[in-house]
């Protein structure tokens, strides 16, 4: 099966990699208006480059190097040290395996694009990810994916977090940085225009959606049955929440929106992440039937009770989703309870509070927020010199 598992792995890469590029660049540049919207692809193919570089130097071997304190994996493997072409892991090439966690390592802090758009400036954009890439992300993944304490084995016993592709590891992690961060910059100055192209969003939700079999199935790192029960549990998912996101929609405010489908898409989808490797067909109808309408309302909290800006509601789509599919496993009886939540309480804390310091540390250095006069004009011609819309739009 080595052939066959390579193969597969070498498709979810370049799947996963396309959930960025394009995927989630069209889904968020839809999302803000036309001013800005050439900035968030600037923002989300910048951090793709970025990560990239960062996950050769350091963030692979942090990730998935042979660390022993179970807190990180130290640095034997800057640079690829010691892996080439005929290096396996498991029964694909490592060099496969760092390629497919980079694809991963890319979308996570891409992710949190989505809670600042429209108002921070390009420079701490890429100086935040580089960071928060290295010192939460990298770390997190090494605690459950990569033998640490979180793991089998780890605090607690036998049977430790179960996160199948990213439910912790990615989609708490980035959705609570999108929250500090929000929250820290403060809201837009004005909020009051609609998505200047949902075409585009739904476009780019579609990208997301095919994209996410190689992110979920593509994580059983085999071409075999659980890979094949993965992919169709993810696709079941999206399709419920969407479905379930829009009646709920209908019932509170009298339309079924092409925004709310697509939006309930990548609730489901962020919803079976954790658990598609561990649930059926049934369990992932449930996992998606809920989603659809627990999200929606956490965005009515993000926006309404909270009052934080998260402006295209990162916090509640993908951290709620990712929490409730985390918790999903323990309910069907695929993981353990104290596990299960344990590992979301300590990575949660984590990411809050490293996240905290890394802006601080960075408002020393960097401005944060443009001028009011740039948002004003948008990010777009302010900050890159370019447009592509009629800006009174």
């Amino acid at each position: 099966m080595v052939g066959a598992d390579t193969a597969w792995i070498l498709v979810a890469t370049a799947l996963v990699l396309f959930m960025t590029l394009p995927g989630l660049a069209l889904f968020y540049g839809g999302l803000v208006r036309s001013r800005n919207v050439l900035s968030v692809l600037m923002q989300t193919m910048s951090i793709a480059s970025l990560m990239t570089i960062l996950w050769l130097v350091a963030g692979y071997s942090i990730a998935f190097g042979p660390g022993e304190t179970g807190y990180w994996g130290g640095l034997s493997k800057a640079f690829l040290n010691g892996v080439d072409a005929d290096t396996m892991f498991g029964t694909i090439p490592e060099i496969l395996f760092f390629g497919f966690q980079m694809t991963f390592a890319i979308i996570t802090p891409a992710l949190i694009v989505g809670a600042y758009v429209e108002r921070i400036s390009y420079a701490f954009v890429l100086a935040f990810s580089g960071l928060w890439m290295l010192l939460v992300y990298a770390p997190v993944a090494h605690w459950i994916w990569g033998g640490g304490f979180l793991s089998d084995g780890g605090i607690f016993g036998e049977v430790g977090a179960r996160d199948f592709a990213g439910g912790v590891v990615v989609h708490e992690t980035a959705a609570l940085a999108s929250l500090v961060i929000a929250f820290v910059l403060g809201p837009r100055l004005d909020k009051s225009k609609p998505p200047h192209n949902p075409g585009m969003v739904m476009i780019g939700a579609s990208m997301l959606w095919v994209g996410w079999f190689g992110f979920n199935a593509g994580s059983q790192l085999a071409a075999d049955g659980g890979a094949a029960m993965a992919l169709v549990v993810t696709h079941i998912s999206a399709a419920t929440a969407s479905l379930t996101w829009v009646a709920y929609e209908k019932i509170r405010y009298g339309t079924a929106s092409l925004l709310g489908l697509a939006t309930g898409a990548i609730a489901g989808l962020a919803s079976i992440t954790p658990a598609s490797g561990f649930v059926g067909p049934v369990e992932a109808l449930i996992i998606g039937g809920i989603a659809g309408v627990i999200t929606q309302e956490a965005v009515n909290i993000v926006k309404n009770k909270i009052k934080i800006d998260d402006t295209l509601d990162v916090f509640a789509v993908h951290g709620v989703g990712g929490i409730f599919g985390t918790i999903m496993i323990a309910v069907f009886g695929a993981g353990a309870w104290g596990a299960q939540l344990g590992t979301l309480a300590i990575v949660g804390a984590f990411t809050l509070v490293v996240t905290t310091i890394i802006i601080k540390v960075l408002q020393i250095f960097l401005k944060i927020r443009v001028s009011p006069e740039d948002e004003s004009t948008g990010l777009d011609l302010a900050s890159h010199g370019e447009r592509a819309y009629d800006l009174t739009s």
